[in-house]
């Protein structure tokens, strides 16, 4: 699919989700894999606008996407500051170890991402943060 700019904008989340779901259709993702990777991504973008963004006007958010054979991955980048959101998985997994009533409220955004998607990478390229999920293409689906 054609890479989208898209304004960081709560307003423009939706438009998130029909790239998401156009890309899955195109690559025959079955409805699991698809409502996954969606919600993987949608955290992800929430969480940008939110928060990476929280204090700018003119945040950008870059959609592109690779399919082969094999997978389908769904890239969205950034110029918000840097953040590792795998640091921030780490803390998730801790809160996860404490009981229920002892658990921070939130911050399981992308503990949820990291399970929804099959892979997930982190990488800082020059001025953006790049977040790709990657979700298994089932052969026998096609």
């Amino acid at each position: 699919m054609k890479p989208v700019i898209l304004p960081a904008t709560m307003a423009a989340l939706y438009k998130v989700s029909e790239y998401v779901l156009t890309a899955a259709a195109t690559a025959k993702l079955n409805k699991k894999a698809t409502y996954c990777l969606r919600l993987a991504v949608d955290e992800t973008a929430t969480n940008i606008v939110s928060y990476g963004y929280a204090l700018e006007e003119q945040g950008r958010l870059y959609l592109s996407s690779r399919c082969d054979e094999q997978q389908l991955a769904i890239i969205l980048e950034d110029t918000a500051a840097p953040y590792n959101p795998l640091a921030a998985l780490a803390a998730a997994e801790r809160s996860l170890q404490l009981p229920f009533e002892q658990r921070p409220i939130g911050g399981l955004g992308v503990y949820i991402a990291w399970q929804s998607a099959d892979e997930f990478h982190y990488e800082l390229v020059g001025d953006r943060n790049r977040n790709t999920f990657v979700m298994y293409r089932d052969p026998t689906s096609e």
